[in-house]
Order: structure tokens, then sequence, then C-alpha cells
């Protein structure tokens, strides 16, 4: 769908459209790649200079991990779209007759996990995001140290964005041992890096 090679412009036009896709999933992918940009504007900043001259081959190599998940994030943006296809073509089929009715379900039940899956990548992705962004706030110049605290928050922001993309999948399964398993993973990502994102936001303000 190469909703990651539009302008910033025509993506926000569609994302404030009544088309199904790209939307919450799809904006979390994004925010996610502002937010490890964010993260690698630190590492710009600081290469280079000799202050800095003790840490500079740990940044490079957070600057390399940074640009790898930069690049995932965009993809993820459209495979997030992608994986909301099958359940929007689920929604449409018919249910008036029985075998319509337990075919429908069928295929709901295999289009919300696909369309759970997609959301819970871009968590794993922010989960690593994350790791990065505290050690450039850890190790970084302290002149881009509120780039740090802005990418922290971002990433934040794009794990709960996500996460509800995963919930609003999940409470529609009639699978619920899947459906748990699901939001286990997801309320695991929250609870550790929600809170380790926050932390770093914390400490950076507190640097200021």
């Amino acid at each position: 769908m190469n909703y990651n090679e539009k302008t910033i412009k025509d993506f926000i036009q569609v994302l404030s459209s009544k088309e199904p896709v790209p939307g919450g999933g799809g904006a979390s992918a994004l925010i996610g790649s502002i937010g490890i940009a964010l993260g690698n504007m630190v590492g710009s900043l600081t290469v280079g200079k000799k202050k800095y001259a003790d840490v500079e081959e740990d940044i490079k190599i957070l600057m390399f991990k940074a640009e790898r998940l930069a690049e995932k994030f965009q993809e993820l943006i459209d495979k997030d779209a992608e994986s909301f296809a099958p359940l929007a073509l689920a929604y449409a089929l018919p249910k008036d007759t029985e075998e319509e009715k337990a075919e429908r379900t069928r295929v709901m039940e295999a289009a919300l996990e696909t369309a759970s899956l997609a959301p819970l990548e871009i968590m794993e992705t922010v989960c690593e995001a994350v790791d990065i962004v505290s050690e450039f706030a850890a190790k970084g110049s302290k002149l881009a140290i509120s780039d740090a605290g802005v990418a922290a928050i971002a990433l934040r922001s794009a794990l709960l964005g996500a996460s509800l993309n995963v919930f609003i999948n999940t409470a529609s399964m009639q699978n619920r041992s899947l459906a748990a398993e699901l939001e286990g993973r997801a309320n695991e990502m929250i609870e550790e890096y929600g809170a380790k994102a926050e932390k770093i936001f914390n400490s950076v303000k507190e640097r200021l």
C-alpha cells in the first residue's frame, strides 16, 4: 500500500478520512519511527565530539540499530494496513443462513488474529527502540537530552496506541484462550516498557 512513501500531508489527509486504513496501528508505527529517529538525532549530535570520544563507538552501534528500527517501523505502517484487509472483508460476508454464519465466524476468527499480530509487532519494535533510546539518553550529548526525552514519550505513546489495536481485535475473538495469550503479551510490554519509557522521560526532565 506504500503509505510510508506518502508525504506527511498526504498521510494525514488519508488518516483523517473515512478510509479504514491507515488507522491507529499505522499512526502508532509512524509515531514509533519518529521516536527512534529522535534517538538517532541524539547520536548524530554526539558522534565526533571530543567530550564523548569514550562512548563514540557505542553511539555508532546504537545509531546503526536505530536506523534499522526506523525502517522497520515504516514497513509496519503498511503491514498493519495489509493485516486489516482480511478483517474488513470478513465483516462484509453474508450471515443470512446458518452455513453463512458459521463460515463468517470461521473467517472472522482468522482475520481477527491476523489483525492483532501487526500491532503486536509494532509493540515489540517499540520495546527494542526504548532500550536504544535509554542508552542514547544515558550516553549522548547533554545538548540533545531533551530530544531523548521526546523520543521516550513518543515511543510510549506508540506502545499504548498499538496495544489498543490488539485489544479491540481480541475483544471480538471467540477463542478466549488465544485472546488471553495475545492480551497477556501486550500487557507485559505495557507494564515493562511503558514504565521504562516514562522513567527515561522523567530522568531527562530532572537533568534539564
